[in-house]
């Protein structure tokens, strides 16, 4: 009996330590699992935190999009799109603005794509569709024509995407939610005194003046020549000056300028004075005069390129209007990631302006007029330009020695 007695605790012994073997086999499984889970989240937050930027080429079935820069985080829900119009009418466009615009994002952290259509209101179009696809809530929209911007607009309404009209305002349909650019008949009436003052620094007596207009399909053009307008029509109107041609560029192709300008020279070689709506169309004024052995005539700018300051200084263009792309960028970035962030935006407007259908709410800024005597206090002051990057090859000589 005793045996059996010792038998059956020891059986029982054998019983407890294999019932406590088998409890510790599951624990044993799940801190491995809690490993696992705790990993996953780490990765994410180091992502989302290094804001990264890229440049790549995005590709559809129907067009190419040049120079896409993307970056992301996860701050807030949704995502910032810019749509550029292309890269041949004003280096400014992917020098400076896609520069100051990405700078800003960065620095709030939100996620934004920026992709330029190369001129191509189509391509444009599919950027935009994409972008909604993709999740942007906000667009800033410089369009191509008023046509295509227009239905941009109408299919980011019908998302529930807003949109800033960036620099260009879009006179078709019902406008966009916002517009953020310079008082750009301001920008036309600096270009127009401008003329008059070179006019009258070169001593020319009796001007015969080209005009040549920006982009029949852009707005801002026909508010610069609204402006510039406004100044030499009444020398025109009182005989003081005259008139030898007036023409657009289609698109602000500076070839087309070029060539444009090339015929205005043959059909009238007395032309001594010329309006050029920016500083590519005042290029093609200078190339077209040194490609006939011609000395350099006055004649406007603007943007404040580099190649438009080059020439200032070189005395081959009298003058070109600086506005702040860095402060546009800025306030347009602004109002953009306030929107994203559903943020009360009423107080970011500094007044409105009518698209033609709509009051639509503005932030307008001031622009500035350069000639070679102020360079150094506008873009130079502001950071905007460099003297390295001014200073270079044939263009060292006509820079300050003490810069």
């Amino acid at each position: 009996m005793r045996k059996l007695i010792q038998l059956l605790s020891l059986l029982c012994v054998i019983v407890l330590i294999a019932a406590c073997g088998g409890g510790a086999a599951e624990p044993t499984a799940a801190p491995a699992a809690v490993e696992v889970a705790t990993e996953a989240p780490t990765e994410a937050p180091a992502a989302s935190e290094a804001v990264t930027e890229t440049t790549t080429t995005t590709e559809t079935t129907e067009v190419t999009a040049t120079e896409a820069t993307t970056a992301t985080s996860s701050t807030a829900e949704g995502s910032i799109a810019v749509l550029l119009p292309d890269s041949a009418s004003s280096a400014r466009w992917e020098n400076d603005d896609r520069k100051f615009l990405s700078a800003a994002f960065d620095a709030a952290g939100v996620e934004y794509t920026i992709v330029n259509a190369e001129g191509d209101a189509a391509a444009q179009q599919t950027q935009a569709e994409q972008a909604i696809t993709n999740g942007a809530k906000v667009i800033l929209l410089v369009n191509l024509d008023s046509g295509s911007g227009a239905a941009i607009i109408a299919l980011a309404r019908e998302a529930g995407v807003q949109v800033i009209d960036y620099d260009r305002l879009t006179i078709e349909g019902e406008g966009a939610d916002f517009y953020v650019s310079f008082d750009n008949e301001s920008v036309g009436r600096l270009q127009g005194e401008g003329l008059v003052a070179a006019v009258e620094a070169a001593g020319i007596e009796a001007p015969e003046v080209a005009v040549l207009n920006g982009s029949p399909t852009d707005n801002n053009a026909t508010l610069f020549a609204n402006g510039y307008n406004g100044v030499i029509d009444p020398l025109f109107e009182a005989g003081d000056w005259t008139k030898v041609d007036d023409q657009s560029v289609p698109d602000w192709d500076n070839q087309q300028a070029l060539v444009i300008f090339e015929q205005m020279l043959t059909a009238h070689p007395e032309i001594n004075a010329a309006i050029a709506a920016n500083d590519g169309l005042a290029q093609a004024v200078i190339s077209a005069l040194e490609n006939q052995g011609l000395d350099p005539i006055p004649v406007t700018g603007q943007d404040a390129t580099v190649g438009g300051i080059q020439n200032v200084l070189a005395g081959k263009q009298s003058m070109t209007v600086y506005k702040a792309i860095k402060a546009e960028a800025e306030a347009a970035a602004a109002l953009a990631i306030a929107l994203l962030n559903g943020e009360d935006t009423a107080a970011m407007a500094t007044g409105s302006v009518n698209n033609g259908t709509n009051d639509v709410p503005s932030v307008l800024l001031v622009p500035v007029s350069v000639t070679k005597d102020n360079v150094a206090e506008t873009v130079i002051a502001d950071g905007f330009r460099t003297w390295e990057e001014i200073c270079v090859g044939d263009f060292e000589q006509f820079c300050p020695a003490d810069r």
